[in-house]
């Protein structure tokens, strides 16, 4: 195995950080569903990473509060039946998780004003349309 999870160029998990558990997966499996471990949980403290820069890391505190128990993100992985496969998953979702977690806010938006011209051909569609209606009433006698 390498040594660290790449999160974003200069952001690299070290696997000493990473906590694996494994067990069995619920559902249907076969022969061998009740043999294999093939269940995988991938946690990370993120409280206490020395990976994340203090901005990096207040950020993912804050955006994934929702998720973490005692500063620690957990993520379970069940799809396949094999626990490498499971492993490689989890790893994947948890840099997907982190990755978006720690992502830079997006810039304000800066509010603009419609062009003369867009504001002339809205008014002048809005004429023609009310004309079309006016015209669709019963003819005067």
């Amino acid at each position: 195995m390498d040594n660290g999870l790449i999160v974003r160029p200069g952001v690299v998990v070290p696997d000493a950080e990473l906590s694996w558990r494994f067990s069995r997966s619920s559902g249907p499996g076969g022969q061998s569903v009740n043999t294999t471990d093939s269940r995988v949980e991938l946690s990370f403290d993120v409280a206490g990473t020395t990976a994340l820069s203090a901005v990096l890391k207040s950020r993912a505190l804050e955006r994934l509060e929702t998720r973490l128990v005692d500063g620690v993100l957990t993520i379970a992985a069940s799809e396949y039946k094999s626990q490498w496969r499971n492993r490689e998953a989890a790893k994947e979702r948890l840099v997907a998780v982190l990755k978006e977690a720690i992502a830079a806010p997006p810039r304000p938006r800066r509010p603009t004003k419609p062009s003369k011209g867009a504001v002339r051909r809205r008014l002048d569609d809005k004429k023609r349309r009310g004309e079309t209606k006016r015209l669709r009433g019963r003819p005067d006698d």
